[in-house]
């Protein structure tokens, strides 16, 4: 089992009206590296990294600048060193349906993306997909689980596994 995470609106609190990456995309290094992670997400990472056995990678999209400023964010908040995913499990692409590539080269079994274009590249490549973040209107992907915060995550993803 290998798990998957994306960075932006997962593991880093959206702006405050919970739609774009406004500090990464728009705003200055400062305003990125200011910006908290996501509510959560440091108590409940770690105990996914432990029921995966340390195969979880963070698959991210975005450009060469937000890039930069995603790998400094992680460093400045001791992401890896909190969390215990291994610093060369960081994966990188310019294209979201590129994310699907990078699922099937490492084996990933389940992935947690707050976009559902994203989840429904990877139907067919990964097993559980997990959309991140309070939604709108009612889900209604096949083989898709909404997990609204980090505190639900643990228990719904966890329950995968024991029932794998």
């Amino acid at each position: 089992m290998k798990l998957g995470i994306d960075i932006g609106r997962v593991l880093i609190s959206p702006d405050t009206h919970g739609k774009q990456d406004t500090s990464f995309i728009g705003g200055s290094l400062q305003d990125a590296l200011d910006t908290p992670p996501y509510d959560g997400m440091l108590e409940v990472v770690p105990a996914l990294v432990q029921l995966f056995g340390g195969q979880v990678w963070l698959v991210s999209k975005c450009g060469p600048r937000v890039q930069e400023k995603s790998r400094l964010w992680l460093r400045h908040h001791r992401f890896f060193e909190r969390t215990g995913i291994a610093p060369d499990n960081l994966r990188f692409c310019l294209e979201r349906p590129q994310k699907a590539d990078h699922c099937a080269e490492l084996g990933i079994t389940h992935f947690i993306d707050d976009r559902l274009d994203v989840l429904q590249h990877l139907n067919g490549i990964v097993a559980h997909r997990y959309l991140f973040g309070p939604q709108k209107k009612q889900l209604s992907v096949q083989g898709v689980v909404a997990v609204p915060a980090w505190d639900q995550a643990l228990a719904l993803i966890g329950n995968t596994l024991v029932t794998a």
